[in-house]
């Protein structure tokens, strides 16, 4: 049998989730003939197939995570010693082993003696109710512990408020990437208002616009920071995250070169980007290679927040709701327009006068227009 391994569909990716098989076992397929919608980075790839033929195995279904590298689909063939070079979206190698689908998927384990078999809600589950997986004696297909084993385990036979359901998609994507924060970044938040009242045009383009400057000025803050080999890449373009909240969660596409893109084409581009979120439609390139991100929350709510940092980044620009406030302005009384500004940065990285000194600029910039 042939065995097609599950490419890395984007840049270094983990995992990928499958959003919707075209195919069903039985099928005979055609080079490059859709086979799988897979979901990774917030984008929704296809993958097709690397060779004509008929398949005998689909290694998952729609919601599984796999890993990888690891089998997604094995074809009907003869075992040769010659291996196929590979495709553009991946390798095919031959096999005779019989696999065992918890050998790559996540959520069902390997078979050893000392492996826990438990989807990632089950553990999150043990580790609310404080049970220890290794005393938990398993109830499901193939030795899998239940939520009911965890449960019963911890003496509570009544169910939990609530549902527990693992996270899938965009909201599982975001809860990898804020762990990863959590766990490396040092950040430290300055707040601060800018009077924007004399800007009579695209707030957002101009916001962006001052980044770019304030981040010539400050190049330490549109940086990559290595925490691993205590090294930075100072980067040259200004590529802006600009984080957008949907339904399925979190997405943040990139606007590439800022600095070369006028209040127009940066509103263009931002549209475009929403629209091709709302279809999922938006292409992997678009959601990768931010030097530094804007949340524009205010949009919505809020007035300060302590954004959190995506590494390898060191910093992002949070914009809270702009409101009316009463300023002493050449000595008199004024109803002016003021946004709040929350810059969070990686005290690895950034000193805290790099940090002051871009806010500053952003601030002189947006009440310079």
């Amino acid at each position: 049998m042939k065995i097609f391994h599950l490419p890395d569909l984007g840049e270094g990716l983990a995992e990928a989730e499958i959003h919707e098989w075209y195919v069903k076992e039985g099928d005979v397929m055609k080079v490059d003939q859709p086979m799988v919608s897979m979901e990774t980075a917030k984008a929704v790839v296809d993958v097709p197939a690397p060779q004509p033929g008929k398949i005998v195995k689909l290694y998952g279904k729609k919601g599984d995570i796999i890993q990888t590298h690891a089998p997604l689909v094995e074809f009907e063939g003869e075992e040769t010693k010659q291996k196929d070079q590979g495709t553009v979206v991946g390798s095919l190698e031959e096999s005779t082993l019989l696999l065992d689908e918890g050998d790559m998927i996540i959520g069902a384990a390997k078979k050893t003696a000392s492996t826990i078999k438990a989807m990632p809600a089950v553990r999150a589950l043990a580790k609310q109710m404080n049970v220890d997986l290794n005393s938990v004696s398993p109830s499901g297909p193939q030795g899998q512990i239940t939520a009911d084993d965890v449960k019963k385990a911890a003496g509570q036979k009544s169910k939990l408020p609530g549902n527990v359901e693992p996270l899938h998609g965009v909201r599982r994507s975001m809860a990898i990437v804020m762990t990863q924060s959590h766990q490396e970044v040092v950040p430290v938040t300055l707040i601060d208002d800018a009077d924007v009242s004399e800007i009579k045009v695209d707030f957002s383009a101009c916001l962006l616009q001052a980044m770019v400057v304030a981040a010539k000025a400050e190049p330490s803050l549109n940086a990559w920071y290595d925490g691993k080999n205590m090294e930075r890449c100072l980067h040259n373009e200004v590529n802006i995250g600009l984080a957008m909240d949907t339904e399925e969660g979190l997405f943040v596409p990139v606007l590439k070169d800022v600095a070369k893109k006028t209040p127009q084409e940066l509103r263009e581009t931002i549209d475009e980007f929403k629209k091709s979120i709302r279809s999922r439609s938006i292409a992997p390139s678009d959601l990768q290679g931010a030097t530094i991100t804007l949340s524009n929350f205010g949009t919505i709510a809020g007035r300060y927040a302590s954004p959190i940092i995506v590494p390898p980044m060191v910093a992002i620009l949070g914009c809270g709701k702009i409101r009316d406030e009463v300023r002493v302005v050449e000595g008199k009384m004024a109803i002016r327009r003021v946004a709040p500004l929350s810059l969070t940065f990686d005290h690895r990285a950034v000193t805290g006068g790099e940090a002051t000194r871009f806010l500053a600029t952003v601030i002189k910039y947006l009440e310079g227009k």
